[in-house]
């Protein structure tokens, strides 16, 4: 048997001749034109709107709801198609558990049955289907059938009674004739009142041209409507759980970036004059971090922000000082006249020598400061500890007329750059000259503690005030009780060698009285593979000496 499938602008301004020419050798490069005369310059070319070259932005909101609504749809349409299948499967293979269930029993009977009436085999096939027939009860879309040949079409025995399918096969001849005629033992008949799966028995008795037949037939349209129905029971369950995916998608999504958008915003409003602005923090997640690290980068803007126009304030107070002395000078200068103007436009001349002098320091400072950020400020380099503290007493020792101590001296190596860590000491050495007397004791000296090293100078002059202990390492910073004549700079160079050797510098007492500046470095520093070298891993152990 054969089956087949059915089918599925600017304002006006004067210049003067010199500007006019300019504006005019602009004009002929494309970018300005003037007429003759003082009008206004007018831009050549057309500009698109800010607004009109901006790029089309999807938010971060909406692709990720579409995201999660292509993900959920995937994976619920995948979840339909099994489950579908899986039905599908299961009803084709309850059909042919029965047709089979049905034919084996048969069989049964046939090879073992006795007829009730003569206790014999039966002899013919009418009684033999009848008899089956009448002791089965099949399902209600199973229909059993048997065929008995005689006369011009044979006579068709069935069970009494009524089956669910929408035309019965014993009332369909056509469709009867089709499986008697075909020669397979089972298959599937399609027809347009409904398809029918079915097995066949043929039963020969004696010299019969034409065997009798069993017929297990069942119609599988309940059992496909039933799967249908789980299946569009199932995608009315996917529809709802995909919209409600979106409703709380979306509110989810907005939920997780909101402080995203907070971020954003408050990026957008931020100023150099305005950086108070912070971000609330709530919860523990990663946009709750990303706040906390953005309120942070914040802290240290508007610290570098004060601390820039500090500097700015101090450096101009300290730069506009020098300036008005020589402009007054120089003024003074120009209105002598005669023999006697002679000494005192020499004396103006040295004192104006001596701010711009001042001046150049002050300039050299702040270059050196605005340096110190750099990754080249410090070149380590293996140094004798010993060496290198001989050396700076040495170096102090002509700053001026002090008692100079060498107290102590730390050997071994360390990674340090000698240049940088000897102007400290002898910064701190003229600190400490410029706020002591003749014959006072200035004392010089290194030691070593654990991981690190200790570079000190220790005067006993007037000491530094408790109150102004906590800002001495800043920028153009002078105390009351050790105000000097410098710009205030020398302090914040030992401390920005200090970290530049990821160390710091500290102000402690000296017993009897005093200031002690001390320079704590690491001992060991792994310097980054570059051009000064490969990583400088350098130690000794320390001793510690006495000279006076």
């Amino acid at each position: 048997m054969t089956t087949t499938d059915g089918p599925e602008p600017d304002s006006p301004t004067t210049e003067t001749k010199a500007r006019k020419g300019r504006k005019e050798r602009k004009g002929r490069k494309g970018t300005t034109t003037r007429t003759t005369g003082t009008t206004a310059p007018t831009t050549t070319g057309t500009t698109e709107p800010a607004a009109a070259r901006r790029p089309f932005r999807v938010g971060a909101r909406l692709r990720i709801l579409v995201w999660l609504v292509v993900l959920m749809a995937v994976s619920l349409a995948t979840v339909v198609v099994i489950v579908r299948s899986v039905l599908w499967r299961d009803a084709d293979e309850r059909v042919q558990q029965i047709l089979g269930q049905e034919t084996a029993e048969f069989h049964n009977f046939v090879e073992h049955g006795r007829d009730v009436r003569t206790g014999e085999p039966f002899a013919d096939p009418r009684t033999l289907l009848n008899d089956y027939l009448e002791r089965q009860f099949p399902e209600p879309a199973e229909e059993l059938l048997g065929f008995v040949p005689g006369g011009e079409r044979g006579t068709l025995i069935r069970q009494p009674r009524e089956i669910s399918a929408r035309l019965p096969l014993h009332r369909d001849t056509a469709s009867v004739e089709r499986i008697l005629a075909d020669e397979a033992r089972s298959g599937t008949l399609r027809r347009p009142a409904g398809d029918v799966d079915w097995a066949k028995v043929n039963i020969t008795f004696g010299d019969s041209e034409r065997p009798a037949a069993f017929l297990v037939t069942y119609h599988p349209q309940e059992a496909h409507d039933s799967v249908r129905n789980v299946v569009g029971t199932l995608v009315l369950v996917a529809g709802l759980a995909l919209l409600m995916t979106c409703v709380v998608g979306w509110w989810v999504a907005g939920g997780i970036l909101a402080p995203v958008r907070l971020v954003r915003n408050t990026a957008a409003q931020l100023t150099e004059q305005d950086l108070a602005r912070r971000i609330p923090v709530r919860g523990s997640d990663d946009v709750s971090a990303l706040a906390e690290t953005f309120n942070a980068m914040l802290d240290r803007l508007e610290r570098a922000f004060a601390a820039q126009r500090r500097f700015v304030d101090d450096a101009g107070h300290e730069l506009r000082t020098p300036i008005t002395i020589v402009r007054g000078h120089l003024e003074l200068m120009s209105q002598d006249e005669g023999p006697a103007g002679a000494a005192e436009r020499r004396e103006t001349l040295r004192l104006v020598s001596d701010e711009l002098d001042r001046m150049s320091r002050i300039v050299e400072d702040l270059l050196l400061l605005a340096t110190s950020d750099r990754p080249d400020f410090v070149r380590p380099e293996p140094v004798e500890l010993a060496e290198l503290t001989a050396d700076v007493f040495v170096k102090a020792r002509a700053l001026g007329e002090r008692r100079w101590e060498l107290a102590e001296v730390a050997e071994g190596e360390a990674a340090l750059d000698p240049q940088r860590v000897t102007q400290a000491m002898v910064q701190l050495a003229q600190n400490a000259v410029r706020h002591t007397g003749a014959g006072d004791v200035v004392r010089i000296g290194s030691r070593r503690r654990d991981a690190t090293v200790e570079l000190y100078v220790a005067d006993g002059g007037p000491g530094v005030a408790e109150e102004d202990a906590p800002f001495v390492f800043e920028r153009f910073w002078r105390g009351a009780a050790r105000r000097g004549g410098g710009a205030g700079l020398g302090l914040s160079i030992v401390r920005a060698i200090a970290e530049g050797h990821h160390g710091r510098a500290e102000l402690g007492r000296t017993p009897g009285g005093g200031a002690t500046f001390t320079l704590t470095l690491p001992v060991r520093r792994h310097r980054e593979h570059g051009e000064h070298g490969e990583h400088a891993d350098v130690g000794g152990t320390p001793t510690v000496g006495s000279a006076g």
